[in-house]
């Protein structure tokens, strides 16, 4: 993530009315439900797309915590892209990214009730995961333009959430520096949320806005993705 991996969220929604919302609507699969379902959002331009690197390590922490219960793993369709220079990109990037994760929570509460579902994402992922859990428009974006942001997810789907688990979050600080509202966990999420930041990674520890250092790209490695899949169980 770069110092402009997150411009103006404002002046983005505002763009957003420029372009078609396209996301590909949740199919039904022959397979069962899971037990425990994952609905995850990579970083920026992390490589080989789905879940990015540090999902697939929390994905794989969740397997070995869960005892024999089955997991299952959605990868949040979005470009989490990093060029950030096109703010009509970038409102296709976080809108299109938003709108998915919450088709994605609310067609397996409809469609797999007794499987317990975990929201996650890292960096511009934890960003995105947090706003779609959000219960009102964020501060900040004009209300001639809140109609082109996703609808907050409606509340009894957060009785089918388990747990939201968040790494590498931009901060407040990040978030203001560039202009866009800081990402707020809705109320009925607020309780089952872990926030993980690696003390000194400047994208999420209230450093001003800046470039990433390499502590930001260890979460997959530095056993927060094992401290994340133990609080999602104590949840389910």
């Amino acid at each position: 993530m770069t110092a402009r991996t997150l411009p103006r969220f404002v002046s983005a929604a505002l763009l957003a009315a420029a372009i078609p919302l396209v996301t590909p609507t949740q199919q039904a699969t022959a397979a069962p439900c899971s037990d425990i379902e994952v609905v995850f959002a990579r970083g920026t331009a992390e490589p080989g797309g789905g879940l990015g690197l540090t999902g697939t390590s929390f994905v794989e922490a969740l397997k070995v915590k869960a005892e024999g219960r089955s997991v299952g793993a959605y990868g949040v369709d979005y470009p989490a892209s990093s060029d950030f220079t096109d703010r009509i990109a970038f409102a296709h990037t976080v809108v299109r990214g938003i709108d998915d994760a919450q088709r994605r929570v609310e067609y397996l509460a409809a469609n797999c009730p007794a499987s317990r579902i975990v929201l996650g994402g890292y960096s511009q992922g934890a960003a995105l995961a947090g706003f779609a859990t959000g219960t009102s428009v964020p501060d900040g974006v004009p209300t001639e333009y809140q109609s082109y942001l996703p609808a907050s997810m409606p509340p009894e789907v957060a009785e089918h959430v388990a747990a939201v688990a968040l790494f590498g979050k931009p901060s407040n600080r990040f978030m203001s520096d560039a202009g866009a509202p800081a990402v707020e966990v809705g109320a009925p999420y607020a309780d089952k949320t872990i926030d993980l930041c690696i003390p000194a990674d400047t994208i999420c520890d209230g450093s001003p806005l800046g470039q990433p250092n390499a502590l930001h790209t260890l979460y997959s490695l530095n056993g927060m993705t094992l401290t994340a899949a133990e609080f999602a169980i104590q949840r389910l």
